[in-house]
């Protein structure tokens, strides 16, 4: 290679010059990302409310986590989550009986109390219905 060609050089025109494509490592060594993973975002979105405490990412996974502790099973979804005056609520949904088909496998709608510390104050059930069944609203 000749003096003065770094290797990341294109050719245009009979004429060597510096490639435009950005090194994959950052000064200090750290991998530049393309783009924000989930992870990321949900981390952002926790930062946009500091003044408010507990962001709704963080009270919709404090509600499943907390609520599989006491129940034994897996929360399928959060299907509702908001802020009140003292802290938040969020409907869980989770799977009780597993039948085959699927569609006729028993689910059940949790409603869960958290305070502004995302810590659990209370949860009921709500609704039980068959995985398949479509509400009808008036």
């Amino acid at each position: 290679m000749a003096a003065g060609n770094d290797g990341n050089a294109e050719k245009k025109g009979g004429q060597r010059r510096p490639s435009r494509r950005r090194s994959a490592e950052q000064p200090g060594g750290q991998a530049e990302r393309a783009r924000p993973d989930r992870a990321d975002r949900a981390d952002r979105a926790d930062r946009a409310e500091p003044s408010k405490g507990l962001s709704a990412v963080k009270a919709m996974r404090a509600a499943a986590g907390q609520l599989e502790e006491l129940l034994g099973r897996t929360p399928d979804a959060v299907s509702a989550v908001h802020r009140t005056d003292d802290g938040w609520q969020a409907d869980v949904e989770v799977l009780e009986l597993e039948r085959v088909p699927e569609t006729t496998s028993v689910m059940a709608s949790y409603r869960v109390t958290l305070d502004e510390d995302g810590e659990l104050q209370g949860y009921e059930q709500v609704r039980r219905y068959s995985r398949g069944q479509i509400d009808r609203r008036a």
